[in-house]
């Protein structure tokens, strides 16, 4: 679980591709964008950056086939490994753009919210409330703490903005593989589980929801919320430090 100092600078230059990724999808992801096309342009990006694309062709733990594209783009009810497809972006959609890189058999992971030109109030609230959930359980990623810190953290800040947590879903160790032990749920208690030390490298991955935050999962291995309620999700591969959670992707 402890990554020396050669194998964090991998991760870090893994992270530094996927970072710029995100930004160019970011500023692409507009009205009358199909999903498919981020898709083509998260390939062509990862790979003229001198990366790998580390999503495409992998085989998660439960799904029935290998993951067909680079990008996760799941929209509104869709939590996370939203397939691309044709299907056009509409003004008020809540697209997550999830991605991963290699980058000399060293990966990264991370993922945005982007709000397809207008949204309510209530939609913004709950992707206000994601991104600080991160920012808040990046904090605790620091030796001393324990998991359980980092969980409560994020769990707090959904029952602050009166959003839910959703279930089952949350982050991993990452660096020599996409997914790594331990499981980082986004619901715990202060003090509890594993305790942290120098050189862990974990994904945080807030996903939260404006209904129950139950889940199903689709015919194309996607997760869906199950009462139909918009989604949204952040994510950083992140350093555990002295000082707290360095960001290794941004």
């Amino acid at each position: 679980m402890i990554k020396n100092k050669e194998e964090i600078e991998k991760i870090r230059k893994s992270g530094k591709i996927l970072a710029e990724v995100l930004k160019i999808l970011k500023k692409e992801a507009k009205v009358g964008v199909s999903l498919l096309q981020l898709d083509v342009l998260a390939k062509k990006s990862i790979e003229s950056l001198g990366g790998i694309p580390a999503f495409l062709n992998y085989f998660p733990y439960g799904a029935k086939k290998p993951y067909p594209n680079t990008l996760c783009a799941s929209l509104n009810e869709v939590i996370v490994h939203g397939v691309p497809t044709d299907r056009k972006l509409k003004n008020g959609d809540v697209l997550k753009l999830d991605l991963g890189v290699i980058f000399e058999k060293f990966y990264s992971d991370s993922a945005i919210t982007v709000v397809i030109g207008e949204s309510s109030k209530e939609v913004l609230n709950l992707i206000k409330a994601t991104e600080l959930a991160l920012v808040g359980g990046i904090k605790q990623a620091k030796s001393g703490n324990t998991l359980g810190d980092i969980s409560f953290a994020i769990q707090s800040v959904a029952n602050k903005y009166g959003v839910s947590v959703v279930r089952g879903l949350g982050g991993h160790g990452i660096g020599l593989d996409l997914h790594e032990e331990p499981f980082i749920d986004n619901m715990g208690t202060s003090g509890k589980g594993l305790k942290l030390k120098d050189g862990m490298v974990f994904a945080l991955e807030p996903m939260f929801a404006l209904g129950k935050g139950e889940i199903k999962i689709l015919e194309d291995d996607s997760y869906s919320t199950i009462d139909g309620s918009v989604s949204a999700q952040f994510e950083h591969t992140v350093l555990v430090t002295r000082n707290g959670g360095e960001i290794l992707t941004k």
